[in-house]
């Protein structure tokens, strides 16, 4: 069951169209910091994902044109055989699906830092400019969900453990 917080008004939760808006382009930052671990020009499926999710952040495209975007962008990273290049697909399908459910967000953000590991980098460092991210977008008690969230989800990406 997802954290009423994370569900759009419309759909019955508390979260409202500006902050849902607003985790969209944290997301976007998420998978455009590690964009550049993809090793090449990105392919088309991924530009028009990336394309509509900076367009919905903007209400210029629906819902519905996301969640087609994300399937595709996640049928896609079956077929990349590069762990490190199929994380950061992960984390643009992840960061594109936000604009369905809103916690997508947080998939998008571990997925960057699960790019950063397999590459040999500091995770800790991404990490936290992630979080310093988060803290200048958005207000204090999403903040604090997200940042609890991750902290539990992140086990399953094979994250190491918070210290």
């Amino acid at each position: 069951m997802r954290d009423k917080r994370f569900v759009a008004i419309h759909r019955g939760g508390n979260l409202s169209p500006e902050t849902h808006k607003k985790l969209m382009k944290w997301a976007i930052t998420c998978f455009e910091h590690v964009l550049p671990y993809y090793g090449r020009e990105p392919d088309p499926v991924l530009h028009e994902a990336m394309n509509y999710a900076r367009e919905w952040s903007r209400g210029a495209c629906s819902t519905g044109d996301l969640i087609v975007a994300s399937r595709n962008v996640h049928r896609f990273a079956k077929t990349i055989t590069d762990p490190v290049a199929s994380a950061v697909v992960r984390s643009i399908g992840q960061g594109v699906a936000t604009g369905h459910m809103a916690d997508h967000c947080i998939g998008a953000a571990l997925y960057a830092q699960k790019t950063v590991l397999l590459a040999g980098n500091q995770v800790q460092e991404e990490k936290t400019w992630q979080i310093m991210k988060l803290c200048s977008e958005l207000p204090n008690d999403i903040t604090s969900l997200v940042i609890q969230t991750m902290k539990v989800k992140r086990k399953g990406l094979g994250l190491p453990d918070d210290t």
